[in-house]
């Protein structure tokens, strides 16, 4: 049963982040882009299946997006590897530094080669853009989870 219950808070989370960028497209895609979805990266530091579960929905994001390969598993793998860093951080703020760097040196690059634009210029718009998501958004969404005691409805295997 625990298995199930699993997959189903993934498939979820998958949903919300692909909805927001999906019906957030036009601050969601290109080299400046706010993805408010990213505020989402933060749950795997209260919820085990949001690894599995942001990189599930970032694949469905970018494969509506348009942007082809290099988005759709690129952007992608990116996610995973920065929601697996975020686990194992102790809090939000340290939680934060994984989606912030890993997407504004890494997506950035493919981004600066589809848009034929500089590279430096490319990443310090996606790390902007990721830090309006996830500081401003993703931080005090994670810190209100906690206060008010919704982390109870959260499942972080230990």
């Amino acid at each position: 049963m625990g298995s199930v219950r699993y997959i189903v808070r993934a498939s979820i989370i998958a949903g919300i982040y692909a909805a927001l960028t999906y019906f957030l497209r036009p601050i969601s895609y290109g080299p400046l882009q706010v993805r408010v979805a990213e505020a989402l990266t933060l749950l795997p530091l209260i919820e085990s299946s949001a690894v599995p579960g942001l990189f599930v929905g970032c694949f469905l994001a970018n494969l509506l997006g348009g942007l082809g390969p290099w988005d759709v598993y690129g952007g992608s793998f990116i996610t995973l590897f920065a929601a697996y860093l975020t686990s194992k951080m102790p809090n939000p703020f340290l939680g934060a530094i994984p989606p912030i760097i890993l997407n504004a040196l890494g997506v950035s690059y493919y981004l600066s080669l589809l848009y034929d634009m500089p590279y430096i210029l490319t990443a310090a718009y996606i790390a902007v853009g990721e830090i309006i998501a996830v500081g401003f958004i993703g931080i005090p969404m994670l810190l209100f989870i906690e206060r008010t005691g919704l982390r109870r409805y959260f499942d972080k295997a230990r």
